[in-house]
């Protein structure tokens, strides 16, 4: 299934819309209430997890996102190799989980890092602070 998801900027709704919408009309995402587009492949787990993490850190309803993230499948276990793919450490201490950039981090207190109860909010966290998800 291929589509796209747009955080909605007032309701702060994930909302889907299959690809054919944007087929025929091009312009279909240009609205003020439209904060952020992403396309969704549902066989390509990095989709998924990109639109969860990037939606969450930008302030997208946290039950939707959640509700997403069981829906795909997204565990945290799973967030290890999303971790990976992307380039970063994702560790677990505890109850918590910790995301660093191995190619910048040096310590906690000079380097950026990301915290959460779950791998999906610390990834989250860690984006919040200007830190990019690429391939």
């Amino acid at each position: 299934m291929k589509g796209y998801y747009y955080l909605h900027s007032e309701s702060k709704d994930l909302i889907y819309k299959p690809s054919i919408c944007i087929e025929f009309d091009p312009s279909y995402f240009d609205s003020p209430f439209v904060q952020k587009v992403w396309r969704f492949d549902s066989e390509d787990r990095f989709d998924a997890w990109l639109i969860c993490v990037e939606a969450l850190a930008l302030g997208a309803e946290k039950e939707r996102v959640f509700e997403l993230k069981e829906k795909w499948g997204l565990t945290d276990e799973d967030g290890q190799h999303f971790a990976a793919c992307v380039g970063f450490l994702l560790e677990e201490d505890g109850d918590t989980f910790c995301v660093k950039d191995l190619s910048t981090f040096v310590n906690l207190i000079e380097s950026p890092a990301g915290f959460g109860e779950t791998a999906l909010e610390a990834f989250a966290d860690f984006a919040r602070q200007g830190k990019i998800f690429q391939r």
